[in-house]
């Protein structure tokens, strides 16, 4: 095997890597299984598949293709070569709007072609939920459809030809004329006329109609009725077929203004029962959910908004219509509510809020990850994902398959695209024991039977792969089986390409990636969600893959900038569960490669948001550290900047004297590389006065007044007192008595992010000691640095068996306790904010952006991400690229284009360091502001 990695590595141009981290990341993707590869290949061009294929074909070793990395039947996985198109061979290569098709490499992803799209009016039909980050190869492999199929139909409906290239290296256009065909493409092309034209009968009886056939091999498509299209045929084929080189896709006019409708029901088998009287009303897209994916939805955290415009019931239609005008679609959406309304008792919502519908649509997308927890927070899993049933028999095996999880005694949350008799759901399948894998195995077996009763596909979108190939005898003729054999052997002889999957299928409940070793290694977090164990912790991860989407969200910002996989959250969370497991990563705590990889984590808790299934890598990361630097030497920054409250408490002993120091060129050159600080970074000035000294000169209210304590966090107490003096003014001003803590606290927050969590717990618990006798008699908390907040809501119970504090931000806390209160108005005043990543994360900015706008200012909070430097992340040696390279992205630009006169709002004290240092631009925190609007008012 060595031989073959150096011929690999010599003949591709690309990258080729064979590490343990390469084979750890690649061993997953969004399914049950797990497959160690023996190398991963990122192919620069066509002519590095081809050498791929060439190397690979000579020495015998399979091939599997893999785009995101999303599929949930197991088809991106294998022992061989895995090929990730996805880094290289990305790009939308051409649009032609007068035809209505564009020309895209096979790792480009769907919102790319969309967005290139779009300006012509045009858009690609099938829009699966992982749109932000699948890509069309894997579109084309599993016959992707997504929601809106009820208009545009699947992939495979939509595809006009297929550059391929086969495993003996025989490249061809699929739209070809057979004419001008040669060789073994002709041979190929002469093989599939024969298999047709020889079992005419059986292709045209033995497949079930319905629209979301996606099951087996679609050799129907090669009758002579169907103009022997031999690209469909390929759709579909989930890699065992040929390898992708280029595709020309059909593209369809988008309607300029769409509408959601919301149907309110007694519960998602009455809304499946009502999809027939949809359908002739021609929607865009009819999805059906339940109750129990609410449910499963309130348990994550926040409550999203979006709920309290769901109209009344226990089971919902999402239907979308679309039109020329938004007076069109709101007419036409109108008159499907009262069609629904009259029809079938359903109460109504419309949706012409762009807004309001995309975030009712986002309940929807979330959904993959939501499913994988029930409300208990018990785990679910894939499996029976997928399967689909003509629409008019949906409600009746929706039935069928709630009685028989409760025959089985298990449990789903079945959601779906209703209009096409399509359903997801995710089970709570016990697959880390042997008892519970004899369960899957009788449960699928028995989920076959009910859809193949109900004239449905195992499969109705995500292809079989390994979850249900081996069913496929239970759905179609031993006859249909053997043209299926036939098929591959046509196209790939020596079975090379992604074997297992469709023909001579693997065992369903074989591969599973719960089965194996779990190293009895320490660990010191609590972990209380996921019963005490960071290995549960780990299998959070199923690879749904939202931390690779680069357009939106805080999650993962490090990803963002480099775009290799062990940068995501995902990436990360393989290699800890391949650390737990200790395979591929063979040396547990003291792994140099989770190491790397979690070097460049933030910590900045977006994946705690973002993440549909609320990974916490920030936590698991300070896990990593803690354990990985046991007994050792650590890194210099971990003591300069991870005890950074005791220096900068030394430090204030004289201020002045510090600051001096500090500002001499040589010596603050000297202190840097000392503490292991980016020399690119300025070092923070030290106030003169701190927060506590301030405080004391600001006049004593009556007594009487509601106690609340104000957090004296390191930040605001040694290096932006004013910050602090006008939260003080404010909460005054809103009629509360500001007292501080009796003595010094500190939430920890620096140990906890260099993983020094024993000196973290030794700090918290002596600061709940100081807080105790207001604690016991219910003062609310203040605090002013979101970080630090964050950690007294949230990371006590990973450290401590202890309740959160009632700890809120300033807005949150006017808000709750002082509903009545009202600031003077500023003048008309325009604002962007940067919402702190740990905010966002953990409690989120309703309130402040509320207390915005009743001050008079017009504020948009940017959707930028992490700021970057993300407290000692941005200020450590090697960092610095990436920080800066993280602001860049959205923050930067959006500041340094902002008016003069715009305000630049940022909590955090690491966001406005970082807007000052890279624009120039002063950031304010929400409490100078309130605190101007009151000198203002009293002007």
């Amino acid at each position: 095997m060595t031989d073959f990695l150096a011929q690999l590595a010599d003949a591709v141009s690309g990258d080729v890597d064979s590490g343990p981290a390469a084979q750890a990341m690649y061993s997953m993707d969004a399914s049950n299984y797990r497959q160690v590869p023996e190398a991963v290949v990122f192919p620069r061009s066509v002519a590095d598949l081809e050498a791929t294929v060439r190397v690979c074909s000579a020495n015998g070793v399979p091939i599997t293709a893999r785009g995101a990395g999303t599929s949930i039947a197991g088809q991106a996985l294998g022992k061989g070569v895995v090929v990730d198109y996805s880094r290289y061979l990305n790009r939308v290569l051409e649009i032609d709007a007068e035809r209505g098709t564009a020309r895209v490499q096979p790792g480009v992803v769907l919102d790319t072609l969309r967005a290139a799209a779009a300006p012509h009016g045009l858009t690609f039909g099938p829009d699966p939920s992982t749109h932000s980050r699948c890509t069309l190869g894997g579109m084309i492999g599993n016959d992707a459809c997504g929601p809106h199929s009820v208009a545009w139909g699947r992939t495979a409906d939509n595809v006009v030809s297929l550059d391929v290239l086969t495993a003996d290296g025989t490249r061809f256009n699929t739209a070809t004329p057979p004419e001008e065909l040669t060789g073994r493409a002709d041979e190929i092309h002469e093989g599939l006329r024969a298999l047709a034209s020889d079992n005419l009968a059986l292709l045209r009886t033995g497949f079930p109609t319905l629209p979301r056939r996606v099951s087996g091999y679609a050799l129907d498509a090669l009758l002579p009725e169907h103009g022997f299209d031999l690209t469909r045929a390929l759709v579909g084929t989930e890699g065992t077929c040929v390898l992708l080189t280029e595709a020309t896709v059909r593209l369809v006019p988008s309607p300029p203004s769409r509408v959601l409708v919301v149907a309110g029901y007694a519960d998602d088998v009455a809304a499946a029962d009502a999809v027939p009287s949809v359908l002739p009303l021609r929607p865009l897209t009819v999805e059906g959910m339940g109750a129990d994916l609410i449910d499963a939805l309130l348990v994550r955290g926040r409550r999203t908004a979006a709920l309290d415009n769901l109209p009344e019931g226990r089971g919902w239609l999402f239907i979308e219509v679309g039109d020329e005008t938004a007076e069109l679609a709101q007419r036409r959406a109108r008159e499907l509510a009262d069609t629904l309304a009259q029809r079938t008792g359903a109460t109504t919502s419309v949706a012409t809020d762009p807004a309001q519908a995309r975030q009712l649509w986002s309940i929807r997308e979330a959904a993959a990850g939501i499913a994988t927890r029930m409300a208990d927070g018990s785990e679910a899993w894939p499996g029976w994902e997928d399967a689909a049933v003509p629409p008019e028999n949906l409600g009746s095996y929706l039935r069928g398959f709630r009685e028989l999880l409760a025959r089985h005694g298990l449990r789903g949350i079945p959601y779906g695209h209703f209009g096409e008799g399509c359903v997801h759901v995710r089970i709570d399948f016990e697959l880390t024991t042997e008892r519970g894998r004899r369960a899957f195995r009788s449960f699928m077996t028995d989920a076959a039977d009910l859809v193949v009763a109900h004239g449905g596909s195992l499969s109705g979108e995500h292809g079989d792969g390994q979850a249900r190939a081996e069913l496929l005898p239970r759905m179609y003729s031993p006859e249909l089986l053997r043209l299926f054999e036939a098929f591959k052997e046509i196209w790939d002889p020596r079975d090379l390409l992604n074997p297992g999957n469709l023909v001579r299928p693997r065992p369903l409940d074989a591969d599973l990636r719960f089965e194996g070793p779990v190293l009895p290694l320490p660990t010191t977090l609590r972990y209380p969600h996921d019963d005490g164990s960071l290995t549960t912790a780990t299998r959070r991860c199923v690879g749904v893959g939202k931390c690779i989407d680069t357009s939106t969200g805080v999650m993962c910002p490090s990803y963002m900038v480099t775009r290799s996989e062990q940068h995501s959250t995902r990436g990360r969370a393989r290699l800890l569960f391949e650390l737990m497991r200790g395979e591929t990563i063979t040396d547990g705590w003291r792994s140099t490669e989770v190491r790397d990889a979690l070097d460049l984590c933030l910590a900045c808790k977006g994946c705690l948001s973002d993440c549909p299934v609320n990974v916490d890598m920030a936590s698991y990361k300070a896990e990593f550290l803690h354990q990985h630097y046991a007994g050792r030497l650590r890194p210099i920054s971990h003591y300069s900047l991870g005890f950074l409250p005791l220096w900068a408490r030394l430090a204030h002993a004289a201020p002045g004297t510090a600051n001096a120091v500090l500002r001499s060129t040589g010596t603050a050159a000297l202190v840097k590389r000392l503490g292991g600080i980016a020399a690119e970074r300025s070092l923070p000035a030290f106030s003169r006065v701190s927060l506590r000294r301030a405080l004391r000169r600001l006049p004593r209210r009556p007594a009487g007044r509601r106690r609340v304590m104000l957090w004296p966090d390191t930040f605001t107490n040694f290096f932006s007192p004013e910050v602090g003096v006008a939260a003080a003014r404010v909460l005054d001003y809103a009629g509360f008595d500001v007292v501080l803590p009796r003595s010094s606290v500190c939430c920890g927050l620096t140990w906890i992010s260099t993983g020094q969590l024993d000196v973290a717990r030794r700090v918290l618990r002596r600061t709940l000691r100081v807080l105790e006798p207001e604690l016991r008699a219910g003062t609310p908390i203040v605090g002013l640095e979101p970080s630090c907040l964050a950690v007294l809501r949230h990371d006590v119970h990973d450290l401590l068996d202890v309740d959160s504090l009632d700890a809120l931000t300033l807005g949150a806390f006017l808000k709750r306790e002082a509903p009545g209160v009202q600031f003077p108005r500023l003048p008309a005043t325009a604002a962007i904010t940067q919402q702190h990543c740990h905010q966002h994360a953990v409690f989120g900015n309703a309130a402040e952006e509320q207390l915005l706008r009743e001050v008079g200012v017009g504020n948009r909070t940017l959707d930028s991400g992490c700021c970057g430097l993300a407290g000692n992340f941005g200020m450590e040696r090697g960092h610095y690229e990436v920080s800066v390279g993280a602001a860049n992205r959205v923050l930067v630009p959006e500041v340094s284009a902002a008016e003069p006169d715009t305000l630049v709002l940022a909590d955090g004290f690491s966001c406005r360091t970082q807007i000052g240092e890279l624009t120039g631009r002063k950031a304010l925190h929400l409490a100078q502001v309130l605190a101007t609007a009151i000198d203002q008012g009293f002007r």
